[in-house]
């Protein structure tokens, strides 16, 4: 199948355009990064294939030479995806520098990242020993009023970045900031897996519109003066 015989409103470019990047599958932010496919495959299958062989951590490791073994990628296309990954590897490679000293502070940094989010988006920030923000990462969306949480996704990123604590950070797209049940079990869960691999569990904090609620704050001053 032609990527032109594909709707309009399933093919990769149409949709970031209408929905952001964020909805996008691995397979079609790669389809937007290599342009074209070839006259025997479209290029969101090209992607699929790609992905179906090498996971993402692999395709970032390949060399161009071994990029260009590959059937259907050329010169121009190894490049494309080593430039797109070095890129983010220098990204990684930087820390952001914000220092987090109280729950006001998570809110004022999370708050523009999750504004205007039409479903709930998880957020992990990794922090290092002083409380200087490492990274932060969307590790989850899920509906409405609910996200589906994979602690191991959380302490795999942690883990990596080296990081000595981590806040959670997840809106309501209703604006009311009020934490749910299932919001106290998950953070209760994801505390003691926090301290059963050394990391601290800072906060956990639900944003709203305009307000917050820190879920470790409202039963104990959980900051340190700086």
């Amino acid at each position: 199948m032609r990527i032109q015989d594909i709707p309009s409103e399933n093919r990769p470019r149409e949709r970031m355009l209408k929905q952001g990047s964020d909805v996008l599958s691995d397979a079609e932010l790669l389809a937007i990064i290599l342009q074209k496919g070839t006259k025997e495959e479209n290029v969101i299958d090209m992607a699929n294939r790609l992905l179906s062989k090498y996971a993402l951590e692999s395709l970032t490791n390949l060399s161009l030479t071994e990029l260009q073994e590959i059937n259907g990628i050329g010169p121009a296309k190894a490049m494309q995806i080593k430039a797109v990954f070095e890129l983010n590897k220098r990204v990684k490679a930087k820390p952001n520098g914000t220092v987090i000293k109280c729950a006001q502070d998570v809110f004022n940094y999370a708050q523009p990242k999750l504004a205007n989010k039409d479903r709930e988006h998880f957020m992990v920030i990794l922090l290092d020993s002083k409380n200087k923000v490492i990274k932060d990462e969307i590790v989850s969306i899920g509906t409405l009023n609910s996200a589906i949480i994979h602690p191991r996704e959380i302490f795999k990123l942690a883990i990596k970045e080296s990081a000595n604590a981590i806040i959670l950070v997840h809106n309501h797209p209703s604006g009311d900031c009020m934490p749910s049940e299932e919001d106290k079990e998950i953070t209760e869960r994801l505390d003691e897996a926090a301290e059963l691999l050394n990391i601290t569990l800072l906060d956990s904090i639900v944003v709203g519109s305009d307000k917050y609620f820190s879920l470790k704050q409202s039963l104990q001053s959980f900051f340190h003066q700086q």
